[in-house]
Parts: structure tokens; C-alpha cells; sequence
């Protein structure tokens, strides 16, 4: 993303320098130029019930590749977008990010190209599919409201939800012992009550967890892998361990802050950090439907639609967030300028995941989404 508001260096040198590791701050490459991908233009000004019938008229289909940890996840988008537009032929294919974007690479390079909307975690593709020529400019109804550095400014991309990780903790379980900030979690009551993703298997978990090295240190991660953590494939397994009450803490996964119930999502204080981003969408240049997919990205950043998100939060500057929460982008400590920068320098993120895994062993277990092979969706 550029032009972002904060200048703060989020992980300057100290314990990451001193192993070799660098910032976290860098700069994307693609920062100076929207890219061949990129052409301007108005905003679309057609209705939702206007592109509904003529995406109708294109075929009635659309592929969607989204980043996440079950195909269940996506459900709540399935469900919604099928009672909207009913007679749509609605193809949700739920995977890591990090598979998702070689998938897609691998298919331009053989001409089998699979979805229409690519909507994942790794923000850095977009920009690199930018560059390369491969993303439709588009601008759906409503894109002068998304908050700037959520869109590519030509319309190549446009975030159309705000993720968020943090830790958690089961009121119940720990009763008036909460955690105040991550720091508390290796004291020694909690050791054996921890869930964790594994942050050298999600980029996003990797950030939070090296924004936590950068805060504490790395003898805080060493006491952490003492605290017999149980790391899981997936960022949905800690809110699960949690929910069901086999763990009373969880670390590395989203949440909505202001639910109530079996888990207790944390925004931390103005001094501790937690994470979040833009999830970005993109309609390919090669889609098959793309008048669909333009439906799909207008029905997303509807006013409606974003009003109801799980989590409070929305890519639009003009819908007010609950009572109780700030739009994203007014918590500095969420770091959203971050984390595009880190994931653009994928050798220090390749460093970071090695040597996490020094720490905390390898990565153990098959991929939650399971094993979708190369064409997933056809």
C-alpha cells in the first residue's frame, strides 16, 4: 500500500538486526507506479439489480479463490451473496493464501485459468499481478469511500473487509486473571493453556508474532516455548481451542472485539500491538465472467455489507463502526501500514519463518483446507 498515514518504524534494528533478521520496515517496489494493470476510470453507476441481470446474460457463474484456513469460513459469504443473487452459479474455493497465489501463477503460466476474483492475504501479489498486467481496473460503486490506502488508486485492487489478529482468552477460564498484554503469557499459570497458530505457517501470525519479538524480545519467545503451546495449522484452531474450553488462551487469530460470549477477543492498549489489514480483491483481466465479478466486488463494498461485518470494522470511511470501536485505521498500534511493507520483502519474512521455527519446531500437520491440487473450481 502507499501513501499510508503513520511513518513509524514498526520493527527497527535491535534483536532482529542483531540475528540477522533486518526491519520490518520496507518499501514495496511497486510503490511509485500503479502499474500496466491500472487505467482510471468513473465508478460503476449501475445497480446491483443491474449488474445481476447482466451478469445473468454472461452466464450466470462465478469462481472466487479466498484465502482461509476451512471452506466453512466462507460460508456466511456463500449464504449471503446466494440470497442476494439466487440464480448465480456461486463457487467459493476456500485455501491458504500461500497456495492460492501459485495456484493462480501456475495457471496464467499453463492458460488454465481458474477463478474470476482472487480475494487473499497475501497483499504483495496484487501489486506484483499489477505490475505483470494481470488485474481488470475497476471501480465499483462506493470505491471514493474506501479508506485510500485500501485500494489501489486506479481500481487494479480494493480491500473489501478489515482482518485483525491479536490474542484471546476464555473469560471463564481465567476468571479475573486475564492476560493484560501478551507479555503475560509466559507466566508460569498459564503454561499448558495456550493455542496458537503456528506463525511460520501464516504470514499474518508471523507479523503479529515479530511485532511481539520487537516489543518483548526474543527471551520472551524462548520462555513462550517453554509454556507447552499448542500449535495448530490454521488461524481459526486458537478461537476453536478456546471456544470449547480445552484452552483458556489463544493467540494468532481474528475475532470480533465487542462479542460477548465464551471468548474475549483483545484490542490491546494504545501500547501493546496487535495487527490488521485490508483483505484485498482483484478481477483477473483473464476472468471468464467478469461482469459477474464486478457484481461480486459491488455487492461486497455495499453499505449494507459493510455494516454488517463480523468483526465491527469496515474498508469504507462513511460507515460508522459500533459504539465501543474506532474505524481501523484510527489505532496506530494495529499497525496497518506494516504489514503490506513486511510482506513485500519476502526473503526478511523467509528469515522470520526460520527462525521462529528455531524456537518453536517445524510446522506439523496437513494443510486445514486440505490438499485442492492445482485447478480447484472448474
Amino acid at each position: 500500500m502507499t501513501n499510508l498515514p503513520s511513518r513509524r518504524r514498526l520493527l527497527a534494528t535491535g534483536a532482529g538486526a542483531a540475528l540477522g533478521l533486518g526491519a520490518l520496515v520496507v518499501t514495496s517496489p511497486a510503490a511509485a507506479s500503479p502499474g500496466p494493470g491500472s487505467a482510471g476510470g468513473a465508478e460503476e453507476t449501475r445497480t446491483l439489480d443491474e449488474l445481476y441481470q447482466a451478469a445473468l446474460a454472461e452466464g450466470g457463474k462465478l469462481v472466487i479463490y479466498a484465502g482461509g484456513d476451512i471452506s466453512t469460513q466462507a460460508d456466511g459469504l456463500r449464504n449471503g451473496f446466494k440470497s442476494r443473487f439466487p440464480d448465480i452459479d456461486l463457487t467459493v474455493v476456500v485455501d491458504y493464501s500461500k497456495y492460492h497465489d501459485v495456484r493462480v501463477d501456475n495457471q496464467f503460466a499453463t492458460d488454465t485459468l481458474v477463478p474470476d476474483v482472487v480475494q487473499l492475504q497475501t497483499v504483495q501479489d496484487f501489486v506484483r499481478w499489477n505490475e505483470q498486467g494481470r488485474l481488470l481496473a475497476y471501480k465499483p460503486a462506493g470505491f471514493s469511500k474506501v479508506y485510500a490506502p485500501f485500494k489501489d488508486p486506479h481500481g487494479a485492487w480494493v480491500a473489501v473487509m478489515v482482518s485483525s489478529f491479536s490474542y484471546m482468552y476464555g473469560p471463564a477460564a481465567v476468571g479475573s486473571d486475564a492476560p493484560r498484554s501478551p507479555l503475560n503469557l509466559v507466566d508460569a499459570e498459564w503454561k499448558g493453556r495456550i493455542a496458537s497458530s503456528y506463525p511460520h505457517d501464516d504470514d499474518a501470525s508471523l507479523y503479529l508474532y515479530a511485532l511481539y519479538v520487537q516489543k518483548y524480545g526474543w527471551d520472551w519467545l524462548a520462555r513462550l516455548a517453554a509454556q507447552d503451546v499448542q500449535f495448530a495449522r490454521g488461524s481459526y484452531t486458537p478461537r476453536d481451542a478456546v471456544t470449547s474450553g480445552q484452552k483458556a488462551i489463544g493467540v494468532g487469530a481474528s475475532g470480533a472485539p465487542l462479542a460477548t460470549g465464551p471468548v474475549k477477543w483483545v484490542i490491546p492498549d494504545a501500547a501493546t500491538p496487535f495487527m490488521a489489514w485490508g483483505q484485498r480483491a482483484t478481477i483477473l483481466k483473464q476472468a471468464k465472467h467478469p461482469t459477474a465479478a464486478k457484481l461480486y466486488l459491488n455487492w461486497q463494498l455495499s453499505t449494507g455489507q459493510q455494516q454488517a461485518t463480523f468483526n465491527g470494522w469496515s474498508v469504507r470511511t462513511d460507515v460508522t463502526p459500533p459504539t465501543g470501536l474506532k474505524p481501523i485505521w484510527q489505532y496506530p498500534n494495529a499497525n496497518l501500514d506494516g504489514f503490506p511493507r513486511f510482506m513485500a520483502d519476502r526473503a526478511a519474512v523467509e528469515r522470520w519463518k526460520q527462525t521462529f521455527a528455531l524456537y518453536l519446531g517445524e510446522v506439523k500437520g496437513d494443510p486445514s483446507p486440505g490438499s485442492l491440487g492445482l485447478h480447484p473450481g472448474v
